[in-house]
């Protein structure tokens, strides 16, 4: 028997396709003549930018360019990078932002995985993209340069078309359409591919949509904010903040480079009231010399994202005036798809223990439908105890459509019914979710499991170190041990053997690094620490070692 319930009709009057592209047109709107986006001198409002949108989508047709084909962009976070966020997928499109700090030949592999038609460049990338185009002659690929008056390098044209001009010949009122279904795909982003080729994880308009709806939420996002993009947005869409700033109407602040001078400068001058980074960066301007520290005294929040950011970080952004929420996620959840929500009661600890707190990955993003740290052999939820390891796992509307062109890899991330990220975690009494550990990164020494998290975080407490990493080195008795890579903050200084004590002071015995190496240490371009890098150099070092002994 129907019901009278399901008989009521799904018509245009009350249902529409969810996506990010109804932000914008909302803001162009509403706030016109606000600026939409900073670069520099130039000032662009959000009428102008709906406008070159709409030009640039257009262009992108006029290039025969049409649903589901892909547009790749080696860009800095400059306007063009902005603003195909929104243009390639009015355009039907899909857009793919590529590492900027990727070698020729990984570039080449994502151009032609992807199948790329249109490839947008920056000055400062000309080269690499120059070899990477090299290696795929076979692919008939458009190049477009994006001249940046802020880049103070040579600005030497590749392409078939510079930006700006190439722009000017479109239609600011072009007619563009909202995808019939949401599911449709928006963006195209690659893993960091550590091991064998990298994956494309495809998102969709309507993951796209919620997520900027959710990092408002999140982050308590007042209306019209400003936001300084200390982020890459080659990263997970910026994390989606691109589509947030428009469902906000607030003003981009563009950045083409971390530089924590500049990004104080930035701060106080456009009195900006969020950015988004990884750890190092706050580390970055934790440390800046005092006298480049420049004071500012409104509210200032940032979001951070990494397996664990220190204690030691939190506790320093907040000395210097800024409040840091910790967020969770990966490229296949769109970037954060989980907080370290805030609870009433925790400002009253001392900074010490809010840090602690804090430092944790916490609850469900706020649109996210769920997060839970399961066995992964029962997919049982393991009990809040801070103690029995699971997996943390997601489902929901911020999880990736899948893999492109790989059945086997996004069958195995949702088997169960649960995307799998492979961190491992405990769930802790009030229902907060703590990592201990990536699964490839615990140490198993002598049988007994230890957390390089665990470590790296005693580690962080000693204050000369900047930066620590620890990952396990092959020992012939004890199978595994500690082996601890440390920077060093700017002129301070510390041994391996002061270091090592520090660790016995606050570890059991068998966690504290058995051997400690003070050197720079290899990160991606999102500041995230290369371990499989460090895990190398350690078996080397173990290799040496033994020659040595025998």
């Amino acid at each position: 028997m129907v019901s009278a319930y399901d008989e009521l009709p799904r018509t245009a009057a009350n249902f529409v396709a969810l996506s990010p592209l109804r932000y914008l047109e909302r803001a162009a709107y509403i706030y016109p003549n606000q600026d939409a986006i900073i670069h520099g001198s130039r000032h662009i409002s959000w009428r102008e930018k709906y406008q070159r949108c709409r030009q640039f989508a257009h262009q992108l047709q006029q290039l025969g360019i049409a649903k589901n084909d892909t547009v790749s962009v080696l860009l800095a976070n400059v306007p063009a990078m902005i603003e195909a966020h929104f243009a390639v997928p009015m355009a039907g499109a899909v857009l793919n932002t590529l590492n900027t700090r990727l070698d020729a030949k990984t570039i080449a592999f994502m151009l032609e995985h992807a199948e790329s038609k249109v490839l947008l460049v920056d000055p400062e990338f000309r080269q690499v993209a120059l070899e990477a185009l090299k290696l795929i002659p076979q692919q008939d690929i458009i190049v477009i340069d994006v001249f940046d008056e802020e880049f103070d390098g040579e600005q030497i044209a590749i392409g078939d078309y510079e930006y700006e001009s190439w722009l000017k010949q479109g239609d600011p009122d072009f007619e563009w359409h909202l995808p019939q279904d949401e599911w449709d795909a928006i963006s195209l982003n690659y893993t960091s591919g550590t091991t064998g080729n990298p994956k494309g994880v495809v998102y969709h308009h309507r993951g796209a949509y919620i997520n900027a709806a959710s990092n408002i939420i999140a982050c308590g996002m007042t209306p019209r904010a400003t936001y300084l993009w200390t982020l890459p947005l080659f990263h997970c869409n910026g994390w989606c903040f691109a589509w947030t700033m428009a469902a906000n109407g607030g003003t981009n602040i563009c950045l083409r480079k971390v530089d924590p001078e500049l990004i104080f400068k930035l701060i106080a001058q456009h009195k900006v009231d969020y950015f988004c980074g990884a750890p190092i960066v706050l580390s970055m301007l934790i440390n800046t010399p005092k006298q480049q520290q420049i004071a500012f005294d409104h509210r200032v929040e940032v979001m951070v994202a990494g397996a664990a950011p220190p204690a030691a970080i939190i506790e320093g952004m907040r000395k210097i005036g800024i409040n840091v929420t910790h967020v969770y996620g990966l490229t296949e959840t769109y970037g954060p798809s989980a907080l370290c929500a805030s609870q009433a009661g925790w400002s009253d600890l001392s900074i010490e223990e809010q840090a602690h707190l804090h430092s944790r990955q916490g609850v469900p993003y706020p649109l996210q439908d769920g997060m839970k740290v399961l066995d992964p052999e029962t997919m049982q939820p393991v009990p809040k105890d801070g103690e029995t390891m699971g997996e943390i796992m997601f489902r929901g509307n911020i999880v990736m459509k899948g893999y492109l062109k790989n059945k086997a890899a996004t069958d195995e991330a949702f088997k169960g019914g649960w995307f799998h990220t492979g961190d491992l975690a405990v769930c802790q009494p009030d229902g907060y979710a703590k990592i201990t550990d990536r699964a490839k990164d615990v140490i198993i020494s002598g049988g007994e499991n230890i957390s390089s998290l665990e470590v790296e975080e005693v580690l962080y407490r000693h204050p000369a170190i900047l930066t620590a990493a620890v990952v396990a080195k092959p020992d012939p008795r004890w199978q595994e041990v500690p082996c601890a890579f440390i920077e060093l903050k700017q002129g301070m200084n510390a041994t391996a053997d002061e270091i090592i004590e520090h660790c016995r002071q606050e570890l059991a015995r068998f966690k504290v690094p058995k051997d400690v190496i003070i050197t720079e240490i290899p990160k991606t371009s999102t500041g995230k620490l290369q371990k499989f890098i460090l895990r190398d150099w350690a078996k080397q070092r173990a290799e040496q070692e033994s020659i040595a002994a025998s």
